[in-house]
């Protein structure tokens, strides 16, 4: 037997290069420090959307876009066996993805880990924000409940804002002037086909970034001479230590989608008042506030429109920030950058939790 492995792995590796990906993994090394913490909040990210994967694919088999979208999803949390398990999982690993997300961005902004070489790293992790956004945004519609689609009506009423091409963009995505069978199939086809078309090509871009230019180092970190700096090998020290948070966060996961399993709630109709204390989901919770308090500031659609310009503004400059901060020393540009990070932080929580307060 061991014979026969052998043979197999040396044909495979004769035409894989699986000895040089090997040598590599065992070669490169990852910095050892008190900050260390923070390098395992992208591979639980990415742990996160492995699940999204895999239990989206089993929900696919039975999910019916269209008029029998909450029918069919009825089925799957009350009729199809450990339905309402795959499809709890499903719900909590996306949320739980996206907060793995925020805490992986701001790990990496305070510790500047998009100093040169890695603005790229920056930029392609921001875009998978974005697309992860819209994955949420997209499949919160999908199960046609009555939270689902009046949160959906508000969720679009942030682009029809925008002047001259807000309204026309959100009756494209909607399928019509209303949210209807129209736009569960176009918001289905967005959430399994397009944006995973976009996610993974630029996921695999992010990740050989990520191995081509290893992790950064904190500030307080690249002050020490080089010969005070520890470090440990990728294979297979820092890669078992990812896989036991990788386990801890599957630990969570099966906790959270079992004893707290996602609700189906009531079939949306169209022609009843939306409910008390309607509201997107929690990771837009922070803009759709700034909108509301633009708008109480100034009547008609120039509040909201203002407010979503300046939303939109900041996230320009959190996103152009590489090419300000330039010094990897702690100088003025790097203070700046670091009040303006503690800025972002704040507004976000405080937006958040004001716009839930305000419910």
């Amino acid at each position: 037997m061991k014979s026969l492995l052998s043979s197999v792995y040396g044909w495979v590796d004769e035409r894989l290069g699986l000895e040089e990906v090997l040598a590599f993994a065992k070669k490169k090394r990852v910095p050892e420090h008190g900050q260390a913490f923070w390098y395992y909040w992208g591979g639980i990210s990415l742990f996160f959307f492995l699940v999204q994967a895999f239990t989206g694919v089993l929900l696919l088999l039975y999910y019916r876009p269209g008029p029998d979208a909450f029918e069919s999803v009825r089925q799957i949390t009350f009729q199809i066996h450990f339905g309402w398990l795959i499809r709890s999982a499903h719900s909590w690993a996306a949320n739980l993805m996206v907060v793995a997300i925020f805490i992986h961005m701001f790990s990496v902004y305070f510790m500047k880990a998009y100093h040169k070489p890695r603005e790229f790293g920056w930029w392609t992790g921001m875009a998978l924000l974005m697309l992860t956004m819209l994955f949420g945004f997209s499949g919160y519609l999908l199960p046609m409940n009555e939270l689902a689609y009046f949160a959906t009506k508000i969720g679009l009423e942030i682009p029809a804002t925008m002047p001259v091409i807000g309204p026309k963009l959100a009756a494209l995505v909607r399928g019509g002037p209303e949210v209807n069978e129209f736009t569960i199939q176009r918001f289905f086809a967005l959430h399994v086909v397009v944006l995973p078309a976009l996610f993974l090509p630029l996921l695999g871009f992010h990740l050989w970034l990520v191995q081509r230019h290893g992790n950064a180092l904190p500030p307080s970190e690249e002050a020490k001479p080089e010969s005070a700096r520890r470090s440990i090998p990728f294979f297979p020290n820092f890669l078992l230590k990812d896989f036991a948070m990788w386990l801890i966060a599957l630990n969570v996961l099966a906790l959270l989608a079992s004893l707290f399993p996602w609700e189906l709630g009531n079939q949306a109709d169209p022609l009843k008042p939306a409910p008390q204390g309607i509201h997107p989901e929690w990771y837009f919770m922070s803009s759709f506030q700034m909108l509301k308090v633009f708008g109480n500031w100034l009547p008609g659609a120039s509040g909201e429109a203002l407010g979503l310009l300046i939303f939109n503004l900041g996230l320009v400059i959190w996103m152009l920030i590489p090419l300000y901060d330039v010094s990897s020393a702690n100088g003025r540009r790097a203070r700046h950058a670091s009040y303006f990070g503690l800025f972002a932080l704040a507004v976000l929580v405080i937006t958040t939790v004001w716009g839930y307060l305000a419910l």
